[in-house]
């Protein structure tokens, strides 16, 4: 097979049997299965290099929503409605492909519900909604009343709400191992417990090969999906990145009758904290029930490096938050808390693509809280890039590039 790069340069894809391959993906979670997954399906050599277990970063602290409620119109948008649509075929044709036993993910189209409290709130909340309806989402304006008719547990203090009916779930960690399932039938090799430690380039400064903790790995193309982590890497590649860890922490309830929460559920503000470029501590109010019968209760976002830290005030601030929302959890015990970080960019837009500063080098990465539902897009629109392909959306508003005008550019060797 012969592959076209995005440059125009033509190359044999090949395996050389030593352990080299096409593409080296570091990463293994959801957005680096995606890409592999979408690599291999166009014929690639690809392996995938983490140094923990498969998916335990980011992936596994996921909540495993595929949303377009949260998203204002623009780019990232365009990409979740790209990825709405994506999933449930990528899904099935995993079915298909691996059989029904090793791709089900506990996909579920269950819909969004948005709520305001009070009146300036709810008139925001509409004001967005008009908004996404002009580019494209389905967003249904409900009278206060009718939000009990979707959510009949719900605080009847509600002044506005909006139905997201396309909002979905799915389980990010088996949806995450079906991708690298399919990648292993296809040849592909994931290879856990190996930290890269930098990548080597040839004297035309492309990207040639990975130095790792158990020797060089020679390569075509390395891509970086290393979350929020990537930004290390990035650096270390020669070509920094303004990705930054973003924490967020998780409250899970005992199980609960089917039905108690039936939608996910958030009030007006969650969509203003996501894009927030504000460091310090923002909670708002998410709460959506899992298909083992447990509440998942969020949200949280702080920028405090990698301090996993699980802080009481802000379990406290959670728990309130899912009380407000739904009276019927104030005695709902608690199982467990947990963190994760998201990987930040500061324009709240993922980075995929080649990197002009070190061809070969890849990025799939800074899709912060959205991965999940980002992924199966993201993995689309690199292999498309990757193999010269028509990309289905416009690359250039996740293009690297972006940077070069702002100070980060010109203070990371940006020309």
């Amino acid at each position: 097979m012969r592959v076209l790069r995005e440059d125009g340069e033509d190359r044999q894809v090949r395996d050389d049997g030593g352990g080299g391959a096409d593409v080296v993906i570091v990463g293994s979670g959801v957005v680096g299965a995606a890409c592999a997954e979408a690599l291999t399906r166009r014929g690639a050599c690809v392996l995938v290099l983490d140094r923990g277990p498969l998916a335990a970063g980011t992936t596994a602290c996921g909540e495993g929503d595929l949303l377009v409620s949260n998203k204002a119109p623009g780019p990232g948008l365009t990409l979740a409605q790209a990825s709405l649509s994506r999933w449930p075929r990528l899904l099935a044709a995993l079915r298909e492909e691996l059989g029904p036993g090793r791709a089900e993910c506990e996909y579920e189209v269950k819909g969004g519900l948005a709520v305001a409290t009070g009146e300036p709130e709810g008139a925001a909340l509409c004001d967005f909604a008009a908004a996404q309806r002009a580019a494209g989402v389905d967003a249904r304006e409900l009278a206060p009343g009718e939000a009990a008719a979707y959510e009949p547990h719900l605080t009847p203090g509600v002044r506005a709400a909006v139905h997201y009916p396309q909002d979905a779930q799915l389980q990010p960690v088996l949806a995450t191992t079906s991708l690298l399932a399919a990648v292993r039938a296809r040849g592909g090799r994931i290879r856990t417990g190996v930290d890269v430690a930098g990548v080597e380039t040839g004297r035309d400064g492309r990207a040639v090969g990975v130095r790792t903790s158990e020797g060089r790995i020679p390569c075509g193309a390395v891509v970086n999906a290393c979350g929020p982590w990537a930004g290390e890497f990035a650096a270390a590649a020669g070509a920094p990145l303004p990705v930054l860890p973003r924490r967020g922490t998780v409250l899970v309830t005992a199980p609960l009758p089917h039905g108690t929460v039936r939608h996910k559920v958030y009030d007006a503000g969650y969509a203003d904290t996501a894009r927030s470029a504000d460091p310090g501590l923002q909670v708002s109010a998410v709460v959506e029930a899992t298909q083992a019968g447990t509440v998942l209760i969020g949200s949280s976002r702080q920028r405090c490096g990698f301090d996993g830290t699980l802080r009481a005030g802000v379990l406290r601030a959670l728990a309130r938050g899912a009380a407000q929302l739904f009276p019927v959890l104030g005695g709902v015990p608690v199982m467990r808390a947990y963190g994760g970080f998201r990987p930040y960019t500061p324009d709240h837009l993922p980075v995929v693509g080649e990197d002009p500063r070190r061809p070969g080098l890849w990025h799939a990465t800074g899709h912060e809280g959205a991965g999940i539902g980002l992924a199966a897009a993201t993995g689309e629109l690199l292999a498309e890039l990757w193999a010269g392909e028509p990309p289905h959306l416009d690359p250039e508003p996740f293009r690297v590039q972006r940077f070069a005008a702002a100070r980060f550019g010109r203070e990371n060797g940006w020309h």
